[in-house]
């Protein structure tokens, strides 16, 4: 991947969509919309593009993905929680294996509200798209260029 030149527009538009696309994987498969320099402003750019969105549409991803930050912040503390929890179970001079029992309870009870954001995102987004979008979003899945 050419990083240092994509910047300057040497790189041909595979290598872009390359790019953009492993972002956007990168930010849905490891929670990475939990702000920092790109945000949101990347895959919703990308997707935008992909799915030639109109102005209204791209609003209305904006706030969807926003939304799904958000939560998957909110993910981001759990699991922090979580291993903290599982420290401590260990931490003493006997296993605590009801506050491991309670941590592996909080990591799944977080896993199913992500799930639970992620599902009610995608209806979202179905809302807002054209016949023919939800078919350019659908390959994007299936082919792995985005990834939920």
């Amino acid at each position: 991947m050419c990083s240092a030149t994509f910047r300057h527009g040497s790189c041909g538009a595979s290598a872009r969509t390359e790019h953009q696309a492993g972002f956007f994987s990168h930010a849905f498969a490891y929670g990475g919309f939990e702000g920092g320099a790109f945000g949101v402003r990347r895959p919703l750019r990308y997707l935008a593009w992909k799915l030639q969105l109109n102005e209204t549409q791209t609003s209305s991803l904006a706030a969807i993905l926003n939304d799904l930050k958000t939560e998957r912040a909110q993910a981001a503390v759990d699991e922090r929680r979580t291993l903290s929890t599982l420290a401590e179970a260990v931490a003493g001079e006997t296993f605590d294996a009801a506050r491991a029992a309670e941590a592996g309870k909080k990591r799944m009870e977080s896993a199913e509200r992500l799930q639970a954001a992620v599902a009610g995102a995608l209806d979202r987004i179905h809302s807002i798209l054209t016949p023919e979008q939800r078919s350019r979003l659908a390959y994007l899945i299936q082919t792995g260029a985005i990834t939920l």
